[in-house]
């Protein structure tokens, strides 16, 4: 297994993260606890010792779920533990990132995590609704707590960054990035580099189509069931395209997900990808 630092910060964090976005039953339909527990700790004896999940993840069920694990094998010091908040869950469904709901559901992710710290929090999406200043006075009272150890963002461009970071440090961007979805190399990870933050890939194989093992009848019957890439003309042509991948990857003696992963990887902004 590769490391890197995480941007400024004291982490050592494995190439790979482990992610927990599969416990999110909305999405994805009931995923069986056992086969995520053995892959789990199949990591843990690969090197893997970063693990990200987000409190939006089945309403807390990813959180609880991976808490009561590393709890019961006794591997919570194995692992460098990131989470994110911006959903607020109580009555409708709506975005809230003030001062109060984020210290209450960081206490709220530590109590499901079982845990006393949270090595990275990190914003889920940007919240044009509160002040630059009140989101860095709630994060800088869970440092002062010990509660977090180190701030992260995920989701923003380039220019929501610069709206937070006279306000206080982004250790670490979470964006989407893939040889599908390209769009952060013109102006976000140029930033992470200038800034040194680190920056850690989720959907690096773009849920899924970058697995090459779906072909042209194959029909979704979760969360992407409904997405123009996954259907129509548009998912034939991501197929024809995946055919010249795996020539390419076959020609480096690489499966079509290792190529994928491998790639996202040599950006020399990119710190790890998050598979899961």
């Amino acid at each position: 297994m590769e490391y890197r630092q995480l941007g400024k910060t004291d982490l050592i964090v494995s190439r790979i993260c482990f992610g927990c976005w599969q416990l999110s039953p909305r999405f994805w339909g009931e995923v069986p606890l056992e086969p995520w527990h053995a892959a789990l700790k199949k990591s843990v004896d690969l090197g893997v010792n970063f693990i990200d999940t987000a409190d939006a993840y089945g309403d807390g069920y990813a959180e609880e779920s991976l808490g009561d694990f590393l709890k019961k094998e006794g591997l919570r010091d194995k692992f460098i533990l990131a989470t994110k908040f911006y959903w607020n869950f109580q009555g409708e469904r709506h975005p809230d990132t003030r001062y109060e709901y984020i210290l209450r559901e960081c206490e709220d992710s530590l109590r499901r995590l079982k845990t006393d710290v949270i090595d990275l929090y990190q914003i889920h999406a940007f919240d044009p609704l509160t002040r630059p200043e009140e989101v860095a006075a709630a994060f800088g009272q869970l440092k002062k707590e010990g509660k977090v150890r180190w701030i992260g963002v995920s989701n923003l461009n380039a220019d929501q960054m610069r709206m937070y970071l006279p306000y206080f440090d982004i250790e670490c961007l979470q964006p989407r990035y893939s040889l599908l979805a390209r769009d952060i190399e013109q102006h976000e990870l140029p930033l992470c580099l200038e800034k040194r933050i680190g920056a850690i890939a989720y959907s690096p194989l773009f849920r899924g189509l970058l697995t090459g093992k779906y072909d042209r009848d194959h029909k979704f019957e979760d969360t992407r069931k409904d997405a123009p890439l996954f259907n129509g003309k548009a998912f034939h042509r991501i197929l024809d395209a995946m055919e010249e991948v795996k020539k390419f990857a076959d020609d480096l003696g690489l499966t079509v997900p290792q190529l994928a992963i491998r790639w996202v990887l040599t950006h020399p902004a990119m710190t790890s990808a998050i598979v899961g």
